[in-house]
């Protein structure tokens, strides 16, 4: 059950603007249920990026195709080529940033007040960037220079709270993308970052030999990927005729819950 509850928070939360590691730090503090590890959250993690694959297919299948076509050079002539490399270049900055934040120490930002005051201010922010600027650009608009910026905006996620998929969208939002289409480019960032740590987290687990442990951690990638499926199928449509206002008001709801709780008002 400790695996189903994780599985489900992670998946319906990885890819809405709401912060999922947020929901999963909470989830421990205020359940009876023991952190879950590195790995587990990883193995989560994975489940999410199954999703985005199979989601969309046939967008990764065309940047496949194309990068092999042209040898995987960097022929930005080709949609598909320039996609691949953009979201490469994108992710550059989160993994420079995020190595030098692992040395740093984490701890400190696992704070519920630091959760809360994120949950605040970016909903602000992503409302302000979703109901104020002009929604005409698409994915084959994207430039060098929007695809550095979305990815230094994506380093803001380390604070939990923050959202990766909330920050990367609202990024995308000031710099004109349509909703649907910045959404989709929010979810096709993760792939590299979680296969690439997902493969050394499987690697090390397998070498251990410690087979319960496996075994936890595909029951932990077969449940996030139903629930993160669902999140990915049910935003889209609802992004096709909506507006982020619902993500807006519960992120603010819930952090102002978060900090009341955390000043000891209730």
């Amino acid at each position: 059950m400790h695996i189903f509850w994780l599985a489900m928070i992670q998946g319906l939360t990885e890819f809405l603007p709401v912060s999922s590691s947020g929901h999963l730090i909470l989830f421990a503090k205020y359940t009876d249920y023991a952190d879950q590890g590195q790995v587990i959250d990883i193995a989560l993690h994975i489940g999410s990026l199954i999703a985005v694959v199979l989601y969309f297919w046939r967008t990764i299948k065309e940047m496949l195709v194309e990068l092999w076509q042209n040898k995987f050079l960097p022929n930005f002539k080709s949609a598909g080529v320039k996609l691949a490399y953009y979201l490469i270049i994108a992710t550059i900055p989160a993994i420079v940033i995020g190595s030098l934040m692992k040395y740093a120490g984490m701890e400190w930002t696992r704070s519920t007040k630091l959760i809360g005051w994120m949950l605040i201010i970016y909903s602000v922010i992503l409302w302000l960037a979703d109901t104020k600027f002009t929604t005409r650009k698409t994915l084959n608009d994207i430039t060098l220079f929007d695809a550095v910026c979305i990815g230094f905006a994506q380093c803001l996620a380390f604070l939990p709270g923050t959202s990766r998929s909330g920050i990367t969208i609202t990024m995308g939002r000031f710099l004109g993308y349509n909703r649907s289409e910045v959404a989709k480019f929010s979810m096709l960032l993760s792939v590299p970052a979680i296969f690439g740590a997902g493969v050394l987290a499987f690697y090390e687990i397998s070498r251990g030999g410690e087979l319960a442990r496996l075994i936890m951690a595909y029951q932990a990638v077969a449940w996030s990927f139903v629930f993160s499926f669902l999140a990915i199928f049910l935003m889209m449509q609802w992004l096709r005729r909506a507006t982020f206002l619902p993500f807006v008001i519960y992120r603010i709801i819930l952090g102002i819950f978060l900090l009341l709780d955390a000043y000891a008002v209730i």
